[in-house]
């Protein structure tokens, strides 16, 4: 078609020749037009293709529901290595005003209450002024250590049995005694007071070596001696300034309220941990008749009173249960505390009567005590270890001493506790 077309056109312009001359008119063929490409079938590589090309929307919203799935399969895979378990208890507190007599024992025992003794001695200094001047009379005075090298029998010495010392002066024990004998190799022993066989400042000395005259002549003589502690002082002959017998009352009395201040403070500090000492459970012992008394210059009296403190220390656990036993009902001797049974009031029976002998102590405890049972923590971890989530309410059923109690597990869709005890926590809400 396209041929004859241009045979057409040429044909014209020859014709037109031979009749007239015309102007001549180039015609140019036509290109021929471009054949049109033909797209191949579709083939099931290319439909493959086609069905992955990240171009297409369809595609897309796939990519991401297959991400999306990975995550929440890779964060619930994860929250198995973090799994675990909190239980936080509210223990079981009993509110009581106490007002109780009880006894203690040195040796104690599984039945009663022990108290351990503290023994602390020192002493305190105070100077008045003197109200006059008198003829004084005074004996030296110290404390020997007597010994028995003799035998293995104990030797007993009567009150003034005298003593030579080294100085060549006699002095007289204060009161009776006996040596006991040899143990092991190692010469029996006694502490004894002595005192000057006559009054005068000729007797005070620095430490003296002393033989027993009254085994003089025999074979003990060489085998008993004593030693002073310390030296031996206070004796004096001749004016001296004196106060009055009130002056002096008041005065040793303060010093035995600052002395007894004083040791208690240096016994608190060495409570072992887990005891207490309370404020009224001390006794000073004090001889009055060995207060010293020295005249020194612009006529000023300096007197010295020695003491010794005995405090009775009670263990809180112990003094605890002793009182939950006798106030709680249906208490089955479980661990309890107290934790401010150090506001609690004590005070001795008989207190004027205790001596450093004591074995056994009675006295009264009153105030508020707050009685708090503690939990065996590692006992509920492994009650709770594997067990199922529905479990939880029956396990708190043996344990009385819970009142409350909250549990959280993580991740928050596990319904039963972990397998270790490393993943299980039990905070118990004590109070302070």
């Amino acid at each position: 078609m396209q041929k004859n077309l241009l045979q057409d056109m040429v044909r014209i312009k020859r014709a037109r020749q031979g009749v007239q001359a015309a102007p001549e008119v180039e015609v140019r063929p036509e290109p021929p037009e471009r054949p049109k490409k033909v797209l191949p079938i579709f083939t099931t590589k290319y439909r493959a293709r086609e069905a992955t090309d990240p171009e297409k929307p369809g595609s897309k919203y796939k990519l991401w529901l297959v991400a999306g799935v990975s995550i929440i399969f890779f964060l619930f895979s994860i929250s198995y290595i973090f799994i675990n378990a909190t239980v936080t208890v509210n223990p079981k507190i009993e509110n009581l005003v106490l007002n109780e007599n009880m006894t203690a024992s040195l040796d104690g025992g599984t039945e009663a209450l022990p108290f351990d003794l503290i023994v602390i001695s020192g002493e305190e200094n105070k100077t008045l002024q003197s109200s006059g001047e008198k003829d004084v009379l005074e004996k030296a005075r110290g404390v020997v250590l007597i010994y028995n090298n003799f035998s293995t029998a104990s030797q007993r010495l009567d009150i003034d049995t005298r003593l030579e010392g080294s100085n060549g002066k006699i002095y007289k024990t204060e009161k009776q005694v006996i040596v006991g004998g040899i143990k092991g190799g190692i010469p029996g022993s006694v502490e004894v007071g002595i005192y000057g066989a006559q009054e005068g400042e000729e007797y005070n000395s620095g430490p003296l070596d002393f033989t027993i005259l009254g085994f003089k002549g025999t074979p003990k003589y060489s085998k008993f001696y004593a030693r002073s502690e310390g030296e031996i002082t206070g004796g004096f002959k001749g004016k001296a300034p004196i106060i009055s017998s009130a002056e002096k009352s008041v005065a040793v009395s303060e010093m035995k309220t600052t002395l007894e201040t004083k040791l208690f403070e240096r016994a608190s500090d060495q409570i072992p941990e887990g005891f207490i000492l309370f404020k009224d459970a001390v006794f000073l012992d004090i001889n009055e008749n060995d207060i010293d008394s020295t005249p020194v210059k612009d006529d000023l009296i300096s007197f010295v009173l020695k003491g010794t403190l005995y405090g009775f220390l009670l263990e809180e656990s112990r003094l605890a249960e002793e009182i939950a036993g006798r106030r709680v009902a249906g208490y089955d001797g479980s661990a309890v505390y107290i934790p401010n049974i150090r506001d609690l009031v004590l005070s001795l029976s008989n207190k004027e009567n205790i001596s450093g002998e004591v074995k056994n102590i009675q006295f009264n405890l009153k105030g508020d005590a707050n009685i708090v049972s503690k939990l065996d923590e590692d006992k509920l971890i492994a009650d709770l270890i594997g067990k199922s989530k529905k479990d939880f309410n029956q396990i708190l059923l043996e344990y009385p001493n819970i009142i409350s109690a909250k549990l959280t597990l993580r991740p928050f869709w596990k319904r039963s506790f972990p397998d270790e005890a490393k993943d299980i926590k039990v905070i118990v809400n004590y109070p302070q």
